[in-house]
């Protein structure tokens, strides 16, 4: 358990620093494509370089919809919850200290790639877009994730499947909520950015665990299982 748990702090560290890194130090040279791809890419760095070892879930979304599909017992998903979290904030950090090397970074003004909505936040969606938005994107790429690992599925294209659908999901959701589907990927940065960042990362945890849960359920009750 002990690798598992680094396993899954480091890929969340990956997933984290490169795509919020993205945001933060190239999102004026890459745009929103390049920003979804950064996210999609260190998805699959990760799930070839770590998922043998504790499946790459990187995300508590993900392991409660493997939880609720009962491919983990609840001790491995308090720990990869754990492991996850802690991941997310070590690299909100590492890259707070880069960004802040850099001329004229505020993080007051240029946040560390948080979540958000509503006025002043992207395309200024409400709370209700926010909360859609999430939970449906969630059950969408943890549907895709349980289907992709499901016994007889072709394992070696499983890491590409779920980083193009966390591409595909980013493209349509940036301008939204900035993408969550992950409470660890949002904590991170909202802990060290503070103010309208914390006060909503509320519907960044919840939208995404029920999103995630509803996925397991449906996958366990054999509605998106081959067998």
């Amino acid at each position: 358990m002990g690798k598992k748990f680094f396993a899954e702090v480091l890929g969340t560290f990956i997933l984290v620093f490169f795509g919020c890194g993205a945001a933060v130090l190239m999102g004026a040279q890459i745009g929103l494509m390049g920003i979804a791809l950064a996210f999609g890419l260190t998805i699959v760095a990760a799930a070839y370089g770590l998922g043998a070892i504790s499946g790459a879930h990187l995300n508590p979304a993900v392991s409660l919809g493997a939880l609720m599909a009962g491919r983990i017992d609840a001790t491995t998903f308090a720990v990869y919850a754990l492991a996850q979290v802690a991941g997310a904030i070590l690299a909100a950090a590492v890259l707070l200290l880069i960004a802040s090397g850099g001329q004229g970074y505020d993080i007051a003004v240029n946040g560390l790639g948080q979540n958000g909505y509503g006025a002043g936040y992207q395309g200024g969606y409400s709370l209700t877009s926010a909360l859609v938005f999430e939970g449906v994107a969630t059950f969408i790429f943890v549907t895709v994730i349980l289907g992709a690992t499901q016994s007889g599925a072709p394992a070696a294209m499983a890491g590409l499947a779920i980083g193009l659908t966390l591409t595909m999901i980013h493209l349509v959701g940036i301008a939204v909520t900035g993408t969550s589907v992950n409470p660890a990927r949002s904590i991170g940065p909202a802990l060290l950015v503070g103010g309208t960042a914390l006060s909503q990362l509320w519907v960044f945890i919840v939208a995404p665990l029920v999103g995630g849960a509803l996925a397991g359920i449906v996958h366990k009750a054999g509605l998106t299982r081959a067998d």
